[in-house]
Parts: C-alpha cells; sequence; structure tokens
C-alpha cells in the first residue's frame, strides 16, 4: 500500500492540518510543526506517518502542488521584530512579516501578499498589495471582506477603458433589428427587487388569435457586447460572479454594462436573447423558439409592485400579471408533481442608516411574483438544456455547461436519518439512498412545526452542492433531467459560456468539440467562484447582524438551539437570526453530546437540551471582529 497521497487540505484555527483518506472513515491528521507551510485548501502531497495519535493516522506535508491562495487581507500590527499582518483569515496560522510597510500605519487594515515562505519555522514574508483603510471603518470592513474572498471591488484599467469605447457606440444599428425577432411591439414587463439596478430578464405577453398565450423569456445579451478574449470577458471569468453584500453589490461587468447598456430598462430598447414559448388553456407548452430579439420594456415592476396589483386585481396591467401568475402557479405544480423539492430558505435583509449601520432587521418574505419569476427562469434553463441535448441525440455527446445537482452521499443521508428521526418525524430511505419525494413528504411533516426551519436547513446541509460541468448527470433536487443557467448573464460567467454555445448551434457554426477541456476548466473554475462569493456574502451578513447587536449586549432574547458540539451548543437568536455559542464551561453543570451528536445531556441533573428546543438567552459578548457572539442560558 502506498504511503504517499494527494488531496485538498483544510487547516483549522488551531493550525491543524486534515487530509481525505481514501478508503478509510477518518482523514489523516497532520500537526501543525508538519504542515510545512501549507494553507487551508493547498493542494498538497502528503506522507503517512508511522505512528498514530489518540489513535488517528498522522502524515506531513511533503509538497504544495498548487496554492489556494496567497494573499490575506489582516491588520498591520507593530512588534520588537518589526511588523506584521494579522490575517482575518482564522485559518490563516502564521503572521506575516512586512519589511516595507510603504507608508502603511499600525492598526490599518492591509491586503498582503506572500512573496516567500521558506520554512514552517519562519515568518512568511510578504508585500503590500494595498492600504484597504482604517480597521474597523465600515466601508473598509466591507472591502476587506471582498478582497479576503479573492474578489476586487476596482476593475483594471484595460477593462475600464473597454467598457467605455463599448459606452460610446452603444446605439443599436438598424442591422442589429433586421437580424432579430422584433418584439418592440408586444408588451415587456420586468420584475426585480425594489432596489435592482441590474434589469437581466424580462417577460413578454401577447395573447394569440387561438386563445394561446405566447411568453418571451427575454435575457440581457450581454455577448452581444462583450467578445471572447476580451479584458472584459476575462475579468468576467476571473470574478465568475456578481457579489451581493448587504450594503452593496460588486459586479461582474462594469457597471455601464451591467446597469445599463445590457440592462433592460423601462422605456428604452434592447436587445436580447430570448426562450420564447406558447402555452394552450390547460398551461402547457405546446411550441417553444429560442433566438435572439430586440424589446421595448413597458414597465419595470418591483416585487412589491406587481404583488399588490395581484392582490387588488387593480393597477397597471393586471390582467397580464394574473395570467402569467396562473401559468406560473401550473409550471411550479407540474414540477411539484415530478418530484422538485420545495426548499425555502430565509434570506435576511437589513434597514441601514446613511452611513450604512443596521438599524433594523428582518426576514425577506418570498411573494407570488417571486414565484412566478423563478418559475418562468427555471422553464428557460430547463428548455435551453433539454434543446441541446435534442441536438446531440444519436451523436456524440455536444459541448455544453449545464447546472448539475449530484445524488446525496450515503453518510449525509444517514446522519440526516438519525436527526429527523430522533425529532419524531417519519423520513423513508433506502441504504444510504433517498428520493425527492421521501425528501418533500419530510418538508411537508415539518411546515408549521417550531424545528421547520432547522430540519429544512439540515436537509439542505445534507444534499451535494449544485455545480457547473460540461458532464450532464442531471439536477437531483429539482428532479430535472437538464438543466443549465441561461438567464442571468449580468452577474454569472457560465451563462455568457451558455449563451455563446446555444448561439453557436443557432447559427449553424458549433464551437469545435476540441474546445471542450477549457470550457471544463471554466466550469471548475466557476463553481469555486460561485462557493467564495456565497462565503462573502454570509460574511457581509454575520458582519452586519453582529454591529447590529453591538448595542445589545447585556439583554434578553428567544432564540432557538442550532447546533451542539463538545464544547457548546449555537444558538440563533429569533429576530435577527443571528448565531452565538453558548459555551458548556459557562453552564451549570458537565454537559456531554449524545444520540449522535442531537443531544446534551446534563451529568448531575440530567437536564437535556435537543436540537431546535427554544431557550431563553442573554448576550454577553459581540466581538465584530471574529463576526462572533456569544450569549449565556437563562434558567
Amino acid at each position: 500500500m502506498t504511503n504517499e497521497f494527494e488531496g485538498i487540505i483544510s487547516v483549522t484555527a488551531r493550525g491543524t492540518g486534515y487530509v481525505p483518506f481514501e478508503g478509510h472513515e477518518q482523514d489523516i491528521e497532520i500537526a501543525t510543526e508538519n504542515l510545512n507551510t501549507a494553507l487551508n485548501k493547498d493542494l498538497v502531497s502528503v506522507r503517512l506517518l508511522p505512528q498514530k495519535k489518540n489513535g488517528r493516522v498522522q502524515g506531513e506535508v511533503t509538497a504544495i502542488l498548487s496554492r489556494s491562495k496567497d494573499a490575506f487581507v489582516g491588520v498591520l500590527e507593530k512588534r520588537k521584530e518589526g511588523y506584521f499582518l494579522s490575517a482575518d483569515d482564522n485559518r490563516m496560522y502564521a503572521d506575516i512579516h512586512i519589511a516595507d510597510i510603504d507608508g502603511a500605519k499600525e492598526g490599518d487594515k492591509l491586503y498582503v501578499r506572500i512573496t516567500s515562505w521558506e520554512t514552517q519555522d519562519a515568518y512568511p514574508e510578504g508585500e503590500i498589495l494595498r492600504v484597504i483603510g482604517r480597521h474597523g471603518e465600515h466601508n473598509v470592513e466591507m472591502e476587506a471582506i471582498v478582497l479576503e474572498h479573492n474578489f476586487d471591488t476596482r476593475f483594471p484599467e484595460s477593462v475600464t477603458q473597454e467598457a467605455e469605447a463599448l459606452a460610446k457606440k452603444r446605439a443599436i444599428t438598424k442591422d442589429d433589428i433586421e437580424s432579430r425577432r422584433d418584439f418592440r411591439d408586444t408588451l415587456t414587463l420586468t420584475i426585480d427587487p425594489v432596489d435592482a439596478k441590474d434589469f437581466d430578464d424580462a417577460l413578454s405577453f401577447k395573447q394569440l388569435d387561438n386563445g394561446n398565450i405566447e411568453v418571451g423569456i427575454h435575457i440581457a445579451d450581454v455577448t452581444h457586447y462583450v467578445e471572447p478574449g476580451s479584458a472584459i470577458d476575462e475579468e468576467a471569468q476571473r470574478r465568475g460572479t456578481s457579489i451581493y453584500l448587504v450594503d452593496r453589490t460588486i459586479p461582474m461587468l462594469p457597471e455601464i454594462l451591467s446597469n445599463d447598456i445590457c440592462s433592460l430598462r423601462e422605456g428604452e430598447d434592447r436587445l436580447a436573447f430570448a426562450a420564447v414559448f406558447t402555452f394552450n388553456e390547460k398551461h402547457e407548452v405546446v411550441t417553444r423558439w429560442f433566438g435572439r430579439t430586440v424589446i421595448h420594456s413597458n414597465k419595470r415592476f418591483s416585487y412589491e409592485e406587481a404583488q399588490s396589483v395581484l392582490n387588488t386585481n387593480e393597477g397597471p396591467y393586471a390582467h397580464e400579471l394574473k395570467t402569467l401568475n396562473t401559468i406560473a402557479y401550473a409550471l411550479r405544480e407540474k414540477r411539484r408533481r415530478e418530484g422538485s423539492i420545495g426548499f425555502e430558505q430565509d434570506e435576511v435583509k437589513f434597514t441601514l442608516d446613511e452611513k450604512g449601520n443596521p438599524t433594523g432587521v428582518y426576514v425577506k418574505e418570498r411573494t407570488n411574483t417571486n414565484l412566478l419569476i423563478e418559475d418562468f427562469m427555471l422553464l428557460a434553463n430547463k428548455a435551453v438544456a433539454e434543446y441541446i441535448h435534442e441536438l446531440g441525440k444519436g451523436k456524440k455527446e455536444l459541448l455544453f455547461i449545464y447546472r448539475i445537482h449530484d445524488v446525496p452521499k450515503e453518510e449525509k443521508i444517514d446522519e440526516l436519518g438519525v436527526f429527523v428521526r430522533a425529532m419524531g418525524y417519519d423520513f423513508e430511505t433506502k441504504k444510504g439512498s433517498v428520493t425527492p419525494e421521501a425528501i418533500n413528504s419530510l418538508l411537508k411533516q415539518i411546515e408549521g412545526a417550531p424545528e421547520e426551519k432547522l430540519i429544512q436547513l439540515a436537509t439542505i446541509r445534507s444534499m451535494a452542492k449544485a455545480v457547473y460541468s460540461t458532464k450532464n448527470i442531471g439536477h437531483f433536487s429539482l428532479s430535472f433531467k437538464h438543466y443549465t443557467h441561461f438567464t442571468s448573464p449580468i452577474r454569472r460567467y457560465p451563462d455568457i459560456m451558455v449563451h455563446r454555445i446555444l448561439w453557436s448551434h443557432l447559427d449553424g457554426s458549433p464551437i469545435p468539440q476540441d474546445e471542450l477541456r477549457r470550457y471544463q476548466r471554466l466550469a471548475i473554475e466557476s463553481s469555486q467562484r460561485e462557493i467564495e462569493a456565497v462565503e462573502a456574502e454570509r460574511d457581509s451578513t454575520k458582519y452586519m447582524q453582529v454591529k447590529f447587536m453591538l448595542g445589545k449586549i447585556g439583554q434578553e432574547f428567544d432564540a432557538t438551539i442550532s447546533g451542539l458540539t463538545d464544547f457548546g451548543m449555537f444558538v440563533e437568536e429569533n429576530e435577527s437570526k443571528a448565531e452565538g455559542l453558548i459555551r458548556f464551561a459557562d453552564m451549570d453543570d458537565y454537559y456531554t453530546l449524545k444520540d449522535g451528536g442531537y443531544v446534551i445531556s446534563g451529568e448531575k441533573k440530567g437536564k437535556e437540551f435537543t436540537l431546535g428546543d427554544s431557550v431563553r438567552v442573554k448576550l454577553i459578548a459581540a466581538d465584530l471582529e471574529s463576526k462572533r457572539l456569544s450569549f449565556a442560558l437563562l434558567k
């Protein structure tokens, strides 16, 4: 048996590393002194050591095959040995020595790149890429979150210049119009969040003479403006996605494109790429068409405005909105019957003052108009993927970018089964496998129960992550055999790739199959950028939650137990949804985990707490730097 392995290393805040050990339940554990400068998420080569520690296989890093990242955000500190960056990332276990601070001051927030790190015993050496500003200032901390996840708030000069050149020749030409299907005389609406600036989808509506309804799903034609290989395209590839922080958007494309030229704004002609469907009186799709269009948005609705029209049946385009809503409901019910899982997660939103500080927090309401847009976008995404699949029937599989969602892993489903059964619910599994129908049955059982959100979250965490791939395995949670992302090219790079591939087939000049490897790489990179963006957005939310709670230290709250560990229990405050820790050391007994980690029991008094229990707590500390809250349990 070989004692050399390769894998992605996970490094804890304590500086201990873990690498998956193929064929074994437990990972290889790597002590700090054996990391040999490996950092979290690096691809490493590991050699097994002969001695175990506490029954666990030990290893040492023999080579770093590729770095996950080499730049970190942190605060500049002055010590006897010189200046050092103390990284915000608590998995960065070594401070970075900076020989040339170039005018930076102690207490500044910096973005620093490691230039060399010879041995584990020495400090890494770094250079300053950017002085972000004074540590603790709101805008500084928001920019720090973006940089920490390897995105940027600024565009390179070459990208800015290209965007400005596009702005100068933005006019839609006669040739543009003549080469497209003209929908400018067809009623067209956009429905978006009230604060949206980039409108990348619109719905057109037409009642046909035979009684059928034609609905066009028109998507901003980004690829008309962004050429492959251009500076804008290369930067969009690198970013992969826009990021939506609590108080700002970090766009994938320069704002002149995302918020203006490509945005489907009310009262202006715009170029689009569309999937157009006709529905019969049973709200079934009877025809579909894909191609480039030119549109003119008649009305820009916010979700709330459109919902008000639906609720009252009064206001602009009430008949059309009602009909669209009816068709959307039929599409939703069809998906449900075919096994699509109805996950709904709370989205925390904040009210902010003029300085961006949180003054209130609430859970965003999902209205019928949110679902309406979602239903039509899902239809377009699915139809485009099915079209490409049909083109490839009987041939070698065509090059395409799919959005795939694998079946859950057996051990994850087993863990979920133990959890939900311990909570008193039925959950049908078979040898670690589960069907979408069984998950939907579970979600129906917990509707309205106090532990509903907790079990929903546990179920979502048991799922595989949806990713982009050139290999199609279907989408488990949607129960679709073919699925892609076509509807958001302003904010997602895979949608740009899908537009290019789809148009190449419609235009009769398919992208060569030898491009497969490049598209495979871009699919993997886009999936990773999406993960980083989600983490940045969560960090932004956590930061605001802690900031909101700063002035509430000493106050009492109702909360729900959201997690149990061997050192304490996590609770979620019911109003802000902010999560914090109650340490066992601060409780009235010696508590241990039992029942698979879903219950803690007191040794002396026998008192038990279970995941999902409601508790009364007091906030005792709020640390904005680490984005952590500490609570005390009230008797």
